[in-house]
């Protein structure tokens, strides 16, 4: 018996998608890079640009999706980078994601938006999402949490779990509240 979280079974045969915090982007049009040698299909494409925030962005550039990125084109904020490298990920439609910190360098509203059109969708459809987040307040959305120090799990749970019975998790909220409060004064 498999004792993974709903989403993160295993199959026999998987595919994965990573999506890092320094996001490698390729010297390419952002269409190129999203679809990263995949087959375009227009419909599963621009809900993708939609789930990943970044249509808006797109209307603003010179040439749309084709406008060319990386060293020898236009350089995108950090935030854009992030999106298009979770956008490829996305498109992947693979079995398990692993996305490292996405919602790191992007501003409350698209967070949020990311959250609910994206990462939410991912592990409603039966994906794995495998998330290294500093955004404490979205693991009450998680199926199971880990939490690592040194590279060792020394704690785990699901978060109604652990936020009954864990010192050491209530205080990592407790900080994360502070320093949330302390940036809006």
């Amino acid at each position: 018996r498999s004792s993974a979280p709903r989403g993160c079974a295993p199959r026999s045969a998987t595919s994965g998608a990573y999506s890092a915090q320094s996001p490698f982007i390729l010297n390419a049009t952002i269409r190129d890079n999203i679809l990263f040698g995949l087959p375009f299909i227009e419909d599963k494409y621009h809900l993708v640009l939609y789930q990943c925030a970044l249509v808006t962005d797109l209307q603003i550039l010179p040439a749309g999706d084709m406008t060319e990125i990386g060293e020898r084109g236009i350089n995108l904020s950090g935030g854009q980078k992030a999106r298009v490298s979770l956008a490829r990920a996305m498109y992947s439609d693979a079995d398990i994601y692993l996305l490292d910190d996405p919602l790191a360098a992007v501003d409350a509203h698209v967070a949020k938006h990311l959250l609910g059109n994206c990462l939410l969708r991912l592990q409603e459809s039966g994906k794995c999402v495998i998330l290294v987040t500093s955004a404490l307040h979205i693991l009450k959305y998680s199926s199971s949490i880990l939490i690592m120090e040194n590279g060792a799990i020394i704690e785990s749970g699901k978060f109604d779990n652990l936020s009954k019975n864990s010192q050491l998790f209530n205080d990592l909220l407790t900080n994360y509240i502070i320093d949330m409060g302390s940036l809006h004064n």
